[in-house]
C-alpha cells in the first residue's frame, strides 16, 4: 500500500507491516522519503541506478519520488519511517538510495514512534521522540550493500541476465558476448557506465545475493558453492574483507539484535 500524506502530518511517520516471503511490490514511488527497516527477513530493491540488498536488522533509504521495486526474501517484518524533506535534510540523507546499520537506540525509537498517530496533537514527549529518531537516523553508518546498473542498453541487458543467476564463474568474455561487444569495448564501457571493473561488480553482486540467501537460512557452504566460490573458506574471506565480519558473525549479530 502506497501511503498518502497531509500537510499537517509530523515530520516522521512510522508504520509496521508484515509481508510473506516472495511478496513483490511492483515499481512505484512515494511522495516522502522512505527509511525501510527489516526487523526480520531480507529485502531486495531495484531502481534504474542499481540494486540493493537489506539484510535483517538493517535499513534502506529511498528518496521521495524515486521509482523502485521491492522483493521480500523470507517473511519480513518492516518498519517504514516516512520523512518529509526537512527531516531528511537534517538527517543528512542523500538523493540516492543507501543501506544503513540500525542501532539499538534507533530500534527502540522506531518502536516508540509506532504509537504516534499522524492526526494526533503531539505531546512534548512525542515531539522529542521524533526529533531524536531523525537525529539517530542521521548518525547511522552507511553499508556497502549496493551494485550500480549501467544505463547503456546492451550492458543493462547483460547485467540483468547476470542478476537472474549471479555466480563468480561468469567470465568477462561471457559478459562481453552477452553485450555483443568485444572484450576491450566491454571493459571500457562497463567501467565508464558503472565506475567499477566487471570483476569488482561481479563480486559485489554475489555478496549482495549471499547476504539475502544467508538471511533466508541457506547454509554458508551452500551459499558459497551456489555462487561459484571455490570453497566456503574463500567465500568467508571475501565476505569478511568487504563486510567486516565472517558470515556466521554477521548473521549472529542480526539475530541478537532482533527487536520483535
Amino acid at each position: 500500500m502506497i501511503p498518502t500524506f497531509a500537510d499537517n502530518d509530523p515530520e516522521a511517520l512510522v508504520t509496521l507491516h508484515e509481508y510473506a516471503s516472495g511478496t513483490v511490490f511492483a515499481r512505484h514511488t512515494h511522495a516522502r522519503g522512505q527509511f525501510a527497516y527489516a526487523s526480520t527477513g531480507a529485502l531486495k530493491m531495484f531502481t534504474d541506478l542499481g540494486n540493493w540488498v537489506v539484510p535483517p536488522q538493517r535499513a534502506i533509504w529511498v528518496p521521495g519520488g524515486v521509482p523502485h521495486e521491492m522483493h521480500m526474501r523470507g517473511d519480513v517484518l518492516m518498519l517504514n519511517t516516512y520523512l518529509d524533506d526537512e527531516a531528511a535534510g537534517r538527517a543528512g540523507l542523500q538523493g540516492h538510495c543507501q543501506v544503513f546499520e540500525v542501532s539499538p537506540l534507533l530500534r527502540h525509537l522506531l518502536e516508540a514512534a509506532l504509537t504516534i498517530e499522524p492526526t494526533a496533537r503531539l505531546s512534548v514527549r512525542q515531539r522529542c521522540v521524533l526529533t531524536l529518531l531523525v537525529d539517530e537516523i542521521g548518525a547511522m553508518p552507511e553499508l556497502p550493500l549496493s551494485a550500480p546498473l549501467p544505463a547503456e542498453p546492451r550492458l543493462a541487458r547483460a547485467c540483468q541476465r547476470f542478476l537472474d543467476a549471479p555466480t563468480q564463474t561468469i567470465a568477462l568474455d561471457t559478459m562481453a558476448a552477452w553485450s555483443s561487444m568485444s572484450r576491450r569495448t566491454f571493459t571500457r564501457q562497463f567501467l565508464e557506465h558503472t565506475g567499477m571493473t566487471f570483476v569488482a561488480w561481479r563480486q559485489q553482486v554475489c555478496l549482495l545475493e549471499a547476504t539475502a540467501r544467508l538471511s533466508h537460512g541457506v547454509s554458508i557452504t551452500d551459499v558459497a558453492l551456489g555462487l561459484g566460490f571455490s570453497s566456503s573458506s574463500a567465500f568467508t574471506s571475501v565476505f569478511r574483507r568487504n563486510l567486516g565480519d565472517s558470515p556466521a558473525r554477521y548473521l549472529a549479530k542480526s539475530k541478537a539484535a532482533s527487536l520483535f
